[in-house]
């Protein structure tokens, strides 16, 4: 054995000590569907889709209405999520990754299968990995111990499922996707039920091409996309019932959201667009959690917060420490989800690509550029609408109907410094021309 990975070893064992000695870490499930709109959901006001076992999450736990994807695609948002970083600092902002790429996530990047595994924690992915779609870049070389599922979208060629780095299924049959996954979920629960485990379920769906299989087929009022959603509100049912019979429920955090907005079908509720713009329905996302005698049943907040803050949450229940050789932008939320009514966050900052397009900050949100019609829409320095950009009061105009730049001068000066800072700070490799502007 080398004097590294000596060291190495005997780092993870006080590691592992220091957990035991802490009592009986907490296990984390986060559950993320893909492509699923802030208005397909019950408890976010859906009539044509019936989601009970996601409902009782916030009826149990707690229920986001301000909570954000890190990006409004979906493999800088898988980024953001499993590292606590702007996907702008990890460099997943020029595409999504597909076989025809090279875009991967960096393996000097730390996820948070990898800072939990010194703790003594077993991780596993069930689904869709969408961060690189080769297996030098799949989820077990990323601190995952168990990987089922796809390395990239389902309407991308080839789709193969793999378990571990081994291909079991070419071409995959994806009208039992969701089902398979879920039983691989419970499964990995029954057989770690004696010691902490952090399960990583993104779902293949509802992104298209959409399949379920027959005894899902025209279960709700919502057509093949409704059918797709309330499958996967069956399979977080499944999960829900397997830590009931393994008495884990009170030990385990359970967690779901989506990876961005909506594409072409679901709801985005009320807010404007869907998946791929500026606008809130492109990047404001549900949020649920359960965790029974921490999570207060019925708690609400409105606060402002990101999938980024996952990372540096879990790592801190966990009892562990975030890494100190890099920015990490996320914040510990779970004051938050046990009631606090204020973000960690005194901006939070929307990306198209690598470009920020918007600054959320309390209830204000300045919007500086949309597409519209494949035409990059900047309101910034605009004829139009003045030097500074739109500025919508989410808390009375969730919608984003009207500016109030002109009335509020002095919220779009604070938001345009936390802006300029921000365009300092990331630094990206190529600057785009908007960066270089005061």
């Amino acid at each position: 054995m080398t004097l590294s990975r000596l060291i190495f070893a005997l780092c993870l064992s006080l590691h592992i000590y220091a957990a035991e000695a802490q009592g009986n870490p907490p296990n984390f499930i986060v559950i993320m569907a893909d492509d699923l709109g802030y208005g397909d959901l019950g408890v976010y006001g859906s009539t044509l889709i019936q989601t009970p076992n996601l409902d009782r999450l916030a009826i149990n736990g707690v229920r986001l209405d301000s909570f954000y994807s890190s990006a409004n695609v979906c493999t800088a948002a898988r980024g953001g999520l499993l590292t606590g970083r702007y996907p702008i600092r990890l460099g997943l902002v020029t595409d999504v990754a597909r076989p025809t790429n090279e875009i991967h996530l960096e393996f000097e990047e730390i996820t948070i299968a990898e800072a939990l595994k010194p703790l003594g924690y077993r991780s596993a992915l069930l689904g869709k990995w969408h961060l690189g779609s080769r297996l030098e870049w799949s989820p077990v070389e990323q601190g995952f111990d168990e990987f089922f599922g796809v390395l990239h979208s389902n309407d991308m060629a080839p789709l193969e499922l793999y378990r571990g780095k081994k291909m079991i299924e070419n071409p995959v049959d994806q009208t039992t996707l969701t089902e398979r996954y879920t039983q691989e979920a419970v499964k990995f629960i029954a057989e770690n039920k004696n010691s902490p485990f952090f399960l990583y379920l993104p779902h293949s769906f509802p992104h298209v091409p959409l399949f379920v299989s027959p005894r899902f087929d025209g279960r709700s009022n919502a057509g093949l996309y409704g059918d797709v959603v309330e499958t996967i509100d069956w399979s977080t049912g499944e999960i829900l019932s397997a830590l009931d019979k393994y008495g884990l429920s009170e030990n385990t955090l359970v967690i779901f959201t989506s990876d961005n907005g909506p594409w072409f079908e679901g709801s985005s509720g009320i807010f404007r667009n869907r998946k791929g713009s500026s606008w809130e329905g492109g990047q404001r996302v549900p949020f649920l959690a359960q965790w029974p005698g921490k999570i207060p049943a019925g708690t609400v907040s409105s606060e402002p917060v990101m999938n980024i803050d996952l990372y540096p949450t879990l790592v801190s229940l966990a009892g562990g420490q975030l890494p100190d050789d890099r920015k990490i932008d996320g914040k510990n939320i779970f004051p938050l989800l046990t009631g606090s009514n204020k973000s960690p966050h005194e901006a939070l900052f929307l990306f198209d690509r690598d470009r920020i397009v918007g600054v959320r900050s309390g209830q204000w949100k300045l919007v500086i550029e949309t597409r519209y019609r494949a035409t990059l829409n900047s309101f910034e320095h605009s004829t139009y609408y003045g030097p500074d950009g739109l500025l919508f009061d989410l808390q009375n105009d969730p919608g984003e109907t009207y500016s109030f730049a002109r009335e509020y001068p002095d919220v779009v000066q604070q938001l345009r410094t936390n802006l300029l800072n921000a365009r300092k700070d990331f630094k990206p490799a190529v600057l785009p021309q908007m960066w270089n502007r005061p």
